[in-house]
């Protein structure tokens, strides 16, 4: 591709989604992974200085609350990941921080002090990944008898968001008065109750510290469902998504930049970052090799185990070397408008590709359903101009298959390929993640003088 001029305003967003092997199922295998080390916190540092190094805007962790993998054939990742990225604040001074949280599994005031103080002790850099828990298996868990329903998760999340941000809020950024002559700290009338009273969650607040260099961390979101773009659009400032198909991308793109519109937010503060997992090779014929090596390490049982759980009904019927019969996957749905999201991008992965059993479990090896591509890193840096210049991605969560040299070799090759484009930043301009993301600084919604924030828009315009 010819590259941009430098004039270009607009820039990448780019994050590392840290899974402490790497992405692909098979990479603990692989004598270049570090499975041994993914419950040392000197191992995260050092990746957290490699994406700060490469001027990533933020590292990226998902989590959830039970044990989904089988770990007979899986090294799954087990530090809770806000207590992990302060330590990785530490080690690092511009990197934003987000980690996933459940609103299903949490409960607000608790949630809201562990984001506020990692945004506090990183200098604004927090931002919270908000999912409602898709796994049936985390009920258990906390005394319940079974997971909550699909409508009744986001019923109970969209107030849990509300009240979060309503805590954070509690405090105007003015209330600390620190005059020590007269033995004032804080003006409590600048300090108030939230008073929160819903169907599922009642806080009365006021919040116990004060407000965050950010005013709050950033909103992130990964649903993609119906009311997973419902919620998108009214509340997250950064959104996680998978698409195969730079057509999909694009229908998804434009879907959640109108809903954000139609309550009333500027689109431009609204970024969509598709996952894309690189197999990079200095020729295209070296890093389809490199791919192949890892699909080669693969546990069939695993995959097939991730199937079942996945969509319900079984392939061991099949040998692994027969073409999957296209009407197992009839019903998933179209993949712009339906509650299984993910199910139905391997649906159309089945549908539009006919692989046997083995080539769709290397498929969904490779990054569980988000895009795995490969090639060269003038390849990889094409298709990722591609998507960010025709109207399907601000950015990009990258999802290395090998931690921690996959990561390594993206941001030695690919980002100096996105910076000489203009396409990607050489310097930080900026210290908070939302600077990083052009996101503006929230006014506290209880601030006398304050305008409307976005998320809190949409809960008046409810």
């Amino acid at each position: 591709m010819t590259p941009r001029p430098e004039t270009q305003p607009r820039q990448l967003n780019l994050n590392a989604f840290i899974y402490p092997s790497g992405h692909h199922e098979a990479a603990w295998r692989h004598p270049d992974s570090r499975p041994d080390r993914i419950y040392d916190v000197s191992y995260y540092q050092e990746i957290g200085r490699t994406a700060e190094a490469a001027k990533f805007d933020a590292v990226f962790f998902a989590d959830g609350p039970a044990l989904r993998q089988n770990v007979k054939h899986f090294a799954a990742p087990g530090l809770e990941p806000i207590t992990l990225l302060t330590a990785i604040a530490t080690a690092t001074t511009h990197l934003g921080l987000i980690a996933t949280a459940s609103t299903t599994y949490y409960e607000p005031y608790n949630l809201a002090r562990l984001f506020s103080s990692l945004d506090h002790i990183s200098g604004g850099r927090a931002g919270w990944n908000i999912v409602t828990t898709g796994t049936d298996v985390a009920a258990a868990n906390f005394g319940l008898d079974e997971h909550p329903a699909h409508t009744d998760r986001y019923a109970r999340a969209r107030e849990f968001v509300d009240a979060v941000v309503a805590l954070w809020d509690s405090w105007e950024d003015d209330a600390i008065l620190l005059d020590r002559a007269a033995g004032i700290y804080a003006d409590p009338d600048k300090i108030h109750e939230i008073n929160h009273a819903g169907e599922h969650l009642r806080v009365r607040g006021p919040f116990n510290s004060a407000r965050t260099p950010q005013g709050y961390p950033v909103l992130v979101q990964a649903g993609a469902s119906n009311e997973g773009r419902g919620f998108a659009g009214r509340y997250a400032e950064a959104i996680f998504t998978a698409h195969q198909r730079l057509t999909d991308a694009q229908a998804f793109y434009a879907d959640i930049k109108r809903r954000a519109a139609g309550f009333g937010r500027n689109p431009d503060h609204v970024k969509i970052l598709p996952g894309i997992s690189p197999f990079i090779g200095d020729t295209e014929k070296e890093a389809k090799a490199l791919e192949q090596e890892f699909n080669e390490l693969t546990v069939p049982e695993y995959g097939l185990t991730q199937v079942e759980k996945m969509f319900g009904f079984s392939l061991r019927h099949l040998d692994l070397d027969e073409p999957i019969p296209l009407e197992l996957f009839a019903d998933a749905g179209d993949v712009t408008d339906n509650e299984r999201s993910r199910v139905q991008v391997i649906a159309g992965i089945v549908q539009r590709e006919k692989p046997t059993v083995h080539g769709l479990l290397h498929r969904l090896a490779g990054a569980r359903g988000h895009r795995v591509f490969t090639g060269t890193p003038e390849q990889v840096a094409d298709t990722i101009e591609e998507w960010f210049t025709h109207g399907a991605a601000d950015g990009f969560n990258v999802m290395p298959p090998l931690y921690p040299g996959g990561l390594e070799k993206f941001a030695s090759t690919v980002v100096p390929i996105l910076q000489d484009r203009g396409l990607f930043r050489t310097e930080y301009t900026g210290t908070t993640l939302r600077d990083h993301f052009g996101l503006p600084r929230p006014e506290s919604q209880f601030a006398s003088t304050a305008t409307i924030s976005e998320p809190q828009l949409s809960a008046a315009a409810r």
